[in-house]
């Protein structure tokens, strides 16, 4: 059985947009790891918030490597990091409120890794961080943003997509546009190129 071009280790349907769009033929197969106990262990041992979103994207890709020889895996992963502080996807609309209120007046910084596994070797990854600068948010207006976006809110950090209605949080961003998806696209296309996914 020949395995697919590329298998998108993640159930992230942006990610997979991103990637169909630009003219990759994608599998998904979502990767069962254990995110909170990496991240336990990596603030234990110190590691940068950078470091902690390679760590994931291959802990992913691994996964996903194990069950299909012979095929390109990506693994991707994004954390956000606010004054030291790193924010998980909120599990409801309390803690989606509360990130907001966090995230209220300040700038954080968003990480996006990508890695990539042939045959349990990984052959290639790449780390890239965008700044976003939010305005101040009143309970108010939390409140309305949250009712409009509904469970979106739930399902990226930060409890925003910059695509959407989350583009109003915002006074101010520097960085890829793809990298604040989630996903630094055009490095991963110059890789693909370089190894005959994408034509040149």
């Amino acid at each position: 059985m020949t395995a697919p071009p590329v298998i998108l280790a993640s159930q992230s349907a942006i990610r997979r947009k991103l990637l169909e769009n630009a003219g990759l033929a994608v599998e998904t197969l979502p990767a069962r790891v254990d995110e909170d106990e990496i991240k336990l262990a990596l603030r234990a041992a110190g590691a940068s918030v950078e470091d902690a979103a390679i760590k994931l994207a291959e802990a992913k890709a691994r996964r996903v490597a194990e069950r299909i020889p012979g095929a390109l895996v990506i693994g991707c992963d994004q954390m956000l990091e606010c004054n030291g502080v790193w924010f998980d996807k909120p599990p409801d609309r309390a803690h989606a409120a509360a990130h907001l209120r966090a995230l209220s007046g300040k700038t954080h910084r968003l990480i996006s890794a990508v890695v990539a596994y042939r045959n349990m070797v990984r052959v290639w990854h790449h780390v890239d961080a965008a700044k976003l600068s939010v305005r101040p948010l009143s309970d108010a207006f939390i409140a309305t943003y949250l009712d409009q976006v509904g469970e979106a809110a739930l399902s990226s950090v930060g409890a925003y997509q910059l695509e959407g209605l989350g583009a109003q949080l915002f006074t101010r961003i520097e960085g890829d546009y793809f990298t604040v998806l989630g996903l630094p696209l055009l490095p991963l296309l110059g890789f693909l190129r370089a190894n005959g996914v994408v034509a040149e």
